[in-house]
């Protein structure tokens, strides 16, 4: 059977690096906290490693090895380990060097690799498995990207979320108007993609963009009692999702097309935004080095 434990996809497992995996065989859940090096962001590493964790998924029908045998698993959680931060997207340093190369085939294998990642956490895997966001920092760009590509989005409040890509003149090219148009009309998050704007979670729970609020520190509970209830009603949660993929879907060649469009886009900003982008990568790195939180967009020098 598919779902035979594996000694070897335990090792692999184990050679996880920016990703803290928690197993919890009694609830079936599989918590992924990132924990990305060095700055907060979706490196080649980070995308690579959630894309094999899926990819291990698929292969075994929704197991995954765990203590000798293999667990079901039947939601997947969404977390950092970072401090304030659930992450800060895409990573701008490298978006700068292959920019101003010109690297357009590379920067679209990064990109599409992004794609890859967040259009299975939409789709669960295509599995019976529910994705949830547990956004317990701030979430920016990519970050909120991936947060909006989760089945059910759990925040804390307090925590701030947005898109700075107008900032630089780029825009979300990794699904972020798709996925926010299933939570809100198309024109408002037309706005929000365009206005630089960082909401906090009460501003977004009232919006519908944000599924469960929860107070500060109590993110992880508020998870644990929605899959509790999801468990109990389980017919009824899992047929609401499958109707709300039938009736609005995601198609991965949708989210490839937009993908090309952000490249051919990102090879026309100006030397001004390079050196923002380089501005932003170096507050990244100072919040890594917890000399100071970044400022965004308000206290940056443009």
């Amino acid at each position: 059977m598919k779902n035979t434990y594996s000694l070897t996809q335990q090792a692999q497992l184990k050679n996880i690096n920016q990703i803290r995996l928690h197993i919890d065989a009694n609830l079936n859940t599989l918590w992924l906290f990132q924990n990305p090096s060095p700055r907060p962001c979706f490196n080649w590493v980070l995308v690579d490693e959630l894309r094999n964790i899926q990819t291990m998924l698929e292969i075994n029908d929704g197991y995954i090895p765990h203590q000798n045998e293999m667990v079901p698993i039947e939601f997947i959680v969404l977390d950092s380990d970072l401090n304030n931060i659930f992450s800060m997207g895409g990573d701008l340093s490298l978006f700068e060097n292959l920019i101003r190369k010109k690297n357009k085939e590379e920067l679209f294998k990064y990109a599409r690799n992004c794609i890859d990642a967040i259009h299975r956490f939409n789709l669960g895997c295509r599995l019976p498995i529910t994705t949830i966001a547990c956004v317990r920092g701030d979430a920016m760009g990519g970050g909120f990207e991936e947060a909006l590509s989760c089945q059910v989005l759990i925040a804390e409040k307090n925590v701030e979320m947005g898109f700075p890509e107008v900032l630089f003149n780029l825009f979300p090219g990794m699904g972020g108007y798709h996925f926010l148009s299933q939570r809100v009309a198309p024109k408002l998050a037309e706005e929000m993609m365009l206005n630089g704007k960082k909401y906090n979670t009460q501003e977004l729970y009232k919006l519908g963009v944000v599924d469960r609020l929860a107070e500060k520190g109590e993110g992880q509970k508020i998870v644990y009692e929605y899959i509790k209830k999801a468990q109990k009603y389980k017919n009824a949660h899992f047929a609401m999702k499958h109707v709300k993929e039938r009736v609005h879907p995601i198609s991965h060649d949708d989210l490839i097309e937009i993908c090309k469009y952000w490249v051919e886009i990102a090879m026309n900003i100006s030397e001004r935004d390079l050196k923002l982008m380089k501005r932003l990568v170096n507050a990244q790195d100072k919040m890594m080095n917890i000399k100071k939180s970044l400022e965004f967009p308000e206290k940056i020098a443009i």
